[in-house]
């Protein structure tokens, strides 16, 4: 009888010694390292961002002179402009910054008509070769 007591007694130490080393005091505390209110403001953020880079892309090949060139080169305006939408966050924002740039520069007169046709057919065949390959 001794023996059985002390026998549970050793199962007992051993269990309660397992969860308290086995088991993280941070889980046990449900501390969070991220508070959930930050990160819901960032996949806001983020979301804006993807938004302004879409808008900004869209307007971009939305153009009279990039719909032409789009034409000429036998591209559909509507497919490109549907295939932008799935681009990942990264490929839309360096495409933005580059429609962005070569915007800017037409409109100082840095660039011909023909440098902007030029730069809309690259960024309209990277968008579907990129939408392709996936």
């Amino acid at each position: 009888m001794f023996s059985c007591l002390r026998q549970c007694v050793r199962v007992a130490t051993a269990s309660i010694l397992v969860t308290i080393f086995a088991v993280p005091t941070n889980l046990l505390a449900q501390a969070h390292v991220v508070s959930p209110a930050d990160l819901q403001k960032q996949m806001v953020t983020a979301t804006q961002v993807r938004q302004r880079n879409l808008e900004a892309v869209r307007q971009f090949f939305s153009t009279p002179k990039a719909e032409k060139a789009l034409k000429s080169a036998h591209m559909n305006p509507t497919q490109v402009k549907t295939a932008v939408s799935t681009l990942n966050d990264q490929e839309l924002a360096q495409l933005a910054s580059r429609a962005t740039k070569a915007k800017a520069d037409f409109a100082a007169g840095t660039l011909s008509d023909r440098d902007l046709l030029i730069i809309l057919m690259g960024f309209a065949a990277l968008v579907l070769i990129t939408v392709a390959v996936r």
